[in-house]
């Protein structure tokens, strides 16, 4: 097939080539060994790479994690394991992931009828399709049955190591694509057929924050938060104090409630079926297919806000947590991912900056916080913990209508939302912002498929 050839096209000075050399912190030696290691890796994706290289201590996890879901042992087959990425990239309408891993299947010996569509693939992997589709718009709907259903269907099934393999993929693929479009890179027709990093702003680039600060020490906030311990010595102030707090929380509510009404009707005049333009040219670019890769495409991520009688599921943190729970459990399924995808949370989450929350007037490890509990939010995950009120404080209206586009809908994600709401930015906090994204979209995934596979084995 014609466009199986087509591959990314390396940087081979470890530089992308729209960013002058003295703001990317090229010459960091850290930097370019992880550039020279990602051209020789399979799973080299150059833009990512070259944008997610403005945080090396967090591209460097990424590259562990990636190599290992895609190239090291484990109880999936290769081939099985390029052609999961394109059905989940393909959820997303991203053709950028699709040409790429399109390549790479067919490097490792897969089938290249498969590359026709669903309908060519085994039923085995065909069956994965279903949960595929509600992990990347609707993860709350996952239940035990659907665990069931792949492991018990007889010579079709699954097992428990392989499904636990095939959703860490899953979601992998689907926070990725967030990350794809939420940048700005496209798969881009001419130049070689290669892929093109394309920043909707060529002036206002990245810069290295290896000199900012950035460590690999975990923010401290990541730890497991205790809730404050209530004062019961009058039962009067017991009473008002919940008086108190429930005022507080209706109200919050309420502010949330109009805030993602607007939201949504920002939405609808800011975002259309996404278009892709050439780097030096404003032609526009033939999207690949992708439909043969897709069923049910008009399932996708319900508007709650403007739906009444509607209400997002609310999953509790206390009770089921990445920490407490998902991680051992990952763990124990599929040796060692627990720890690399631990890893790459506490590596994003320790990302230090000030720039942005100097904006907003708070630290950055709040506006962090805000960002990454109101992605969960819109999956329905709450934090007893949290006072949900900081959302509205540290997240003004344009960013919430960013960070709600390319986390629920990426494929809508506009070039001119990029530049408006992040025109006073650096492109390194930029491309920041959308780690954060990816982490807690990939964590809000897991978290419930987790969890659904925990209630069917202790059923």
């Amino acid at each position: 097939m014609e466009r199986a050839g087509r591959v990314p096209r390396p940087c081979t000075n470890g530089q992308n080539p729209l960013i002058p050399e003295h703001e990317t912190g090229a010459e960091n030696e850290r930097t370019h060994l992880l550039f020279v290691r990602a051209l020789g890796s399979r799973s080299c994706l150059d833009g990512v790479v070259q944008l997610m290289g403005c945080h090396p201590q967090y591209l460097e996890t990424f590259l562990k994690t990636q190599h290992y879901l895609l190239h090291m042992d484990g109880p999936l087959p290769f081939h099985y394991r390029h052609y999961i990425a394109i059905m989940a990239a393909a959820r997303h309408q991203s053709s950028y992931l699709v040409e790429v891993h399109i390549n790479q299947f067919l490097q490792v010996g897969g089938d290249p009828q498969w590359l026709k569509g669903l309908d060519c693939i085994p039923q085995r992997l065909r069956n994965l399709n279903e949960i595929n589709k509600i992990l990347a718009h609707r993860p709350w709907l996952i239940t035990k049955q659907h665990i069931e259903n792949l492991l018990k269907i007889g010579e079709h099934c699954w097992s428990l190591a392989e499904l636990v393999h095939g959703v860490v993929l899953l979601a992998h693929y689907h926070s990725l694509a967030s990350f794809v479009f939420g940048c700005g890179i496209s798969a881009e027709g001419g130049h070689e057929g290669g892929h093109v990093l394309r920043p909707s702003s060529i002036n206002n680039q990245c810069s290295s924050d290896t000199t900012n600060g950035n460590g690999n020490n975990p923010d401290p906030s990541l730890a497991h938060r205790r809730r404050r311990s209530v004062d019961y010595s009058s039962d009067s102030e017991c009473l008002a104090d919940r008086m108190q707090k429930f005022q507080a929380e209706k109200e919050n509510e309420e502010e949330m409630l109009r805030e993602e009404i607007w939201i949504g009707l920002e939405m609808e005049k800011d975002t259309s079926p996404p278009t892709l333009t050439r780097a030096l040219e404003d032609k526009p670019v033939t999207i690949p297919d992708l439909s043969c890769y897709v069923e049910d495409p008009e399932f996708g991520y319900p508007e709650f806000a403007r739906r009444s009688g509607e209400q997002l599921p609310v999953f509790r943190a206390q009770d089921y947590s990445w920490e407490d729970h998902g991680f051992s459990l990952v763990n124990r399924l599929y040796s060692d991912i627990g720890h690399l995808l631990d890893e790459k949370f506490r590596t994003v989450y320790s990302l230090k900056n000030g720039t942005m929350a100097k904006q907003r007037g708070c630290d950055f490890s709040a506006l962090k916080r805000g960002i990454w509990n109101y992605i969960h939010c819109m999956f329905g995950i709450r934090y007893d913990d949290y006072d949900y009120g900081e959302v509205n404080l540290f997240l003004e209206r344009n960013l919430k209508v960013y960070l709600k586009t390319v986390t629920c809908y990426p494929e809508k994600t506009k070039p001119q939302m990029f530049e408006r709401y992040w025109r006073q930015f650096k492109y390194s906090e930029k491309v920041r912002v959308n780690l954060l994204i990816l982490e807690a979209r990939m964590q809000a995934e897991l978290l419930y498929a987790l969890h659904a596979i925990t209630h069917y084995m202790i059923s």
